[in-house]
C-alpha cells in the first residue's frame, strides 16, 4: 500500500477548517469550502478539511450546511438542487461558486493531503452517495481519507473498499444525533476506523488517550484560538484549524 493509502501521512500536518477561509459573508477572505478557501490553504502550506453531500442527481457537492441559506442566494436543501444548478450558486456574495468533489479534486491536485467528510443523518444512510464519493475518489492519487460521524458510513468502507483510508469523527458536544458513538467500543469494533477526529471540547475524555495509545491518530477540530491550539497539541496528533487557531 502506498503512503498516501496507509495513512501515514495523517499525523504530518495541519488541516484548515473547511479550507482557509475568512468571513466571506462580511467581505473578507473566500468563503468556506470554496475553490479559492483551497488554494488559500495549499498556499499556506496547509492541508484541507472540507464536507461533502449529494445533489439531487446523486453528485458529490462540498457544501456544509444541509441548507442553501446560509452562504448563498438560494433558500431550502441542497439535496433539491441539481449539480448543474448547484455549480452556479455564488457563495457569500463572491465570485466563488458550490464546487463538486471532482472539480475540488482536479484543483487541489495532490499537491496536500485532503480530508473529507461525508455528511450523513441518523435516519438514512447514504449507500448511493458513498458510491459517487468512492467514484469520484477512484483516480485521485493523493493523499485522502474519508470520514464521518455516522459509524454506518467507517463500516461500509470498510466492508467495500478498505484500501481507502477512513475515519471517525466524534462529538459529545455537537447535537446532530450522532453523539457519543466514538466512545462506544462495539461502534468502533464494527466501524474499524484508522482514525478519530474529535471535538475538541470532548478531547481530554479518557477514550481519547486510550484510543492514542492504542498507535492510531487522534485528529481533533475545531481549533480557534491560541489557547485551544497550545492544549490540543498535548491531546492530538494533528490539529484541524480555523480563524485565530492558526495562529
Amino acid at each position: 500500500m502506498s503512503e498516501a493509502r496507509s495513512g501515514e501521512w495523517l499525523a504530518q500536518w495541519e488541516y484548515a477548517h473547511r479550507g482557509l477561509h475568512g468571513d466571506a459573508l462580511h467581505g473578507a477572505g473566500a468563503p468556506e469550502n470554496s475553490l479559492g478557501a483551497a488554494e488559500a490553504a495549499i498556499a499556506c502550506g496547509l492541508a484541507i478539511e472540507c464536507d461533502v453531500q449529494m445533489s439531487r442527481d446523486g453528485v458529490p457537492m462540498v457544501f456544509h450546511d444541509w441548507c442553501l441559506d446560509r452562504l448563498t442566494p438560494t433558500t431550502g436543501p441542497l439535496a433539491d438542487y441539481t449539480e448543474r444548478e448547484l455549480v452556479t450558486m455564488r457563495l457569500a456574495a463572491t465570485d466563488q461558486t458550490i464546487p463538486s468533489l471532482a472539480r475540488f479534486l482536479a484543483l487541489v491536485g495532490a499537491r496536500v493531503p485532503l480530508l473529507v467528510e461525508v455528511k450523513s443523518k441518523p435516519d438514512h444512510l447514504p449507500e448511493q452517495g458513498l458510491e459517487a464519493v468512492v467514484s469520484a475518489i477512484s483516480a485521485y492519487l493523493g493523499p485522502l481519507a474519508l470520514m464521518s460521524f455516522d459509524p454506518r458510513i467507517c463500516g461500509w468502507l470498510r466492508r467495500h473498499v478498505p484500501q481507502i483510508v477512513r475515519g471517525l469523527v466524534g462529538t459529545d458536544s455537537y447535537r446532530n444525533g450522532f453523539e457519543g458513538m466514538w466512545r462506544n467500543k462495539t461502534t468502533l469494533d464494527e466501524a474499524l476506523p484508522d482514525f478519530l477526529a474529535v471535538d475538541y471540547r470532548d478531547l481530554a475524555k479518557p477514550e481519547g488517550a486510550r484510543w492514542r495509545a492504542g498507535g492510531k491518530p487522534l485528529l481533533t477540530w475545531t481549533v480557534r484560538s491560541p489557547e485551544q491550539r497550545l492544549a490540543a497539541r498535548e491531546l492530538a496528533d494533528a490539529l484541524i484549524v480555523e480563524g485565530h487557531g492558526l495562529a
